[in-house]
Parts: structure tokens; sequence; C-alpha cells
């Protein structure tokens, strides 16, 4: 077996106590399962994975038989010989080699359907302002038109100028699960500023109800997705009190109880649909971004620690579900923190962490595809 290392080291003479951690603190965290395909780099960053504000402080070993680590990453591109399944570990150490902790996930390299469906797949997306970009999933279009030959179509109502050709979705601004299962504007002005959930609807007794059938009838043609892409997160837990672990806990008690709303929905009114939660995608490793965006009232370190808890539910969340239509999709872990996000934004990515977020999707989907074909057997 290749042993990947990656040493990493920084010797700072002054440490905040804010700062300070011991080895309890570091809580080294991994997908149960991570996907690749042919083609396209599937990427580990370290800092992603680890709660500190000082990963370079720190040791990262990976232990894998593909793939390479390099100074704040380990990456591997696979091809079309290397599907497979194969287990992957992260050893974590200190500066002096001491071993903190351990996590391990299985690596899924697959290649899609061995010969993609004539009938094109259904997509639904439904997001916040990473979605709105409409960057990842202009895509994850991309990848499946142009890497894996797979008709598609992406259901939506919201088509913002940024979308690419037939790309659509649910994404919008500053948006949150709560929206998407209660927002009702009786005044809208045509913008997506100010309209109500595509899924909200007046019933019979002019009262505004979650209701999905109805969006799949009037909004999708009568189409129902076979997959379901959620990507939220963010503005849901943004203010939740960073430090205190059992506000913050509570916070996602409550978002969880909205997103229970909507996945039922979805699984009602689209039973045959897998649904892929995204896990909460890592903020700019620059305080500096933060700073331009939100001055004094919310840091970087703030931001890390709720988003880290938050993905560390959300994984738990989603195995107590015990669905198999209910799935995690790691797009936490491939995106760049530096590289990825534009000097002065804390949260949205440039052009290329967006692609890396839409790399990951499209992984998961080419592993749902294959595995599709599979149970019917192609």
């Amino acid at each position: 077996m290749i042993r990947n290392v990656c040493t990493l080291l920084m010797f700072c003479l002054v440490v905040p106590a804010w700062g300070q951690q011991t080895e309890t603190d570091l809580q080294l965290t991994l997908p149960p399962e991570i996907y690749a395909v042919p083609g396209v780099p599937t990427n580990i960053y370290f800092d992603n994975i680890v709660l500190t504000q000082t990963p370079d402080k720190f040791r990262f070993d990976v232990v894998c038989d593909f793939g390479q680590s390099e100074q704040h990453h380990w990456t591997w591109t696979p091809t079309a010989g290397d599907v497979g399944v194969y287990p992957l570990r992260v050893d974590l150490y200190a500066a002096d080699g001491t071993l903190l902790d351990s996590a391990s996930s299985v690596l899924r390299v697959t290649a899609g359907a061995a010969s993609p469906s004539p009938e094109p797949i259904r997509i639904l997306i439904i997001g916040d302002s990473l979605t709105h970009a409409s960057a990842y999933p202009n895509e994850i279009a991309r990848l499946m038109t142009e890497e894996a030959k797979q008709p598609w179509r992406m259901l939506g109502t919201h088509k913002p100028a940024s979308a690419a050709a037939d790309v659509a979705h649910e994404g919008y601004g500053g948006w949150t699960w709560w929206n998407f299962v209660n927002k009702y504007e009786p005044n809208p002005d045509g913008t997506y500023r100010k309209r109500s959930s595509p899924f909200v609807f007046l019933n019979d007794e002019s009262k505004p109800v979650l209701d999905m059938p109805r969006y799949f009838k009037e909004q999708c043609d009568g189409q129902l997705p076979d997959y379901v892409v959620i990507k939220l997160g963010i503005n849901d837990l943004f203010t939740a009190p960073a430090g205190d672990v059992a506000g913050i806990d509570a916070k996602i008690d409550t978002v969880f109880g909205y997103a229970d709303q909507l996945i039922a929905a979805i699984r009602s009114a689209a039973p045959d649909a897998t649904i892929g939660i995204c896990l909460t995608t890592p903020p700019n490793a620059r305080q500096e971004a933060f700073e331009a965006n939100y001055k004094d009232r919310y840091s970087r370190w703030g931001w890390k620690q709720i988003q880290h808890q938050l993905v560390q539910r959300q994984m738990k969340y989603i195995a107590d579900k015990s669905d198999p239509q209910i799935q995690i999709v790691p797009t936490q872990l491939n995106l760049d923190p530096v590289d990825g996000y534009p000097a002065n934004n804390g949260v949205h990515p440039n052009k290329s962490g967006y692609q890396q977020i839409g790399g990951s999707i499209y992984a998961w989907l080419q592993h749902e595809l294959a595995a599709a074909a599979a149970r019917s057997g192609e």
C-alpha cells in the first residue's frame, strides 16, 4: 500500500488563548463515502476536515492505494481502469509525531452507467445563493454532456442570466430550509427577491401550504425528478452562536425540523427519486474575506466552528434516516478553501471553487446512475 504523507509545519511565536486547542478539539471528520469519476480530480483539503485555525501545525498522513499528498491536500484523478472501491484513511499527527486522531472512509470510483440512458435523467437542484449563481449547476450540465454523454433535464422555475442553456434550478440568495417550506409572498414583484417558495401554494382555504405534487404538475410539466440535490445550510446557521456547542445544536435541531418537512414532501410526491444532501461547504481560509463582507460582525473562525459542527450533524441526520434514497453528497471535501475563493468573499467560491462543487455532485450522480443500472440488470 502506498502511504501518501504530507507534512505541514508552521511555527507561531504567539498563539492567542482562543486559538489554543487540545488533542480532543480537532474533530477529524470524513464522510462514510467519497465519490470519484475518471478524468475529474478528487481532492481532500486538510483544512476542511479538521477543526483548527492552524492546520499547517499538523501532519496529515493519507493512507490509500492511489493519489498523492501535496502541501494542503490529497488529490487523485482516476482513469477508466481505476473503477473500483478502495479504503482510505487519514491519520492526524502533532508536529512531534504524536498520533492525535484517525478517520476512515471508502473511496468509490465509478464511470456511470455502461450504456447511458437515451432518456434524459431529470435533476432538481434546490439551494441558496451558491446555487443562484448557477456556476456549479452549469458544471454538472457540462460534465453530464461532455464526459458522461448522458442526456439530462434540469427541473426548476429559476433560470438566472448566468445559467447555461437548459440549466434551471430552485436556488435563491439568502434562502434557508424554512423559506422553501413556508415562504409565501402575496404580492410578488416578478423578481427572485420578492417571491414565494416555488413549492408553496394557496390551498382551498386560501392558506399557504407546502405542495410538492402541485409544483411538479404545474411547474415541471408533470415530470418527476430522478435525483434531487439540496445544498442549504449557510444561511440557516450563519448567525448561530459561534463557540456555543449547545446553542448551535439547538439551532440545527430547528433547521432539521424544516428539512424533515421538505424531504418528506419530496419523498411522498416523487417516491422513486434519490435525494442527495450536500454537506455544507467550508469557508474561505482568509479572515480578510470575512472582514470585507461582514466587518467585525462575523469571523472566519466563528463560521468555521459552526460549519464543522453542522457537517457532523448533517452526516448523523442522514445516517439516522436509514433511507437508501436519502444520501450524503460530500461537497465539503473537494473545495479548495484558498484558491477556490476570491480574496474578498467569505462563503461564495470563485469559478474554480464552483467547478469543484459541481464535480463532487457529478461524481455522486455518476455513482447513483451506475447503481441504478446494476439494479436494473444492465
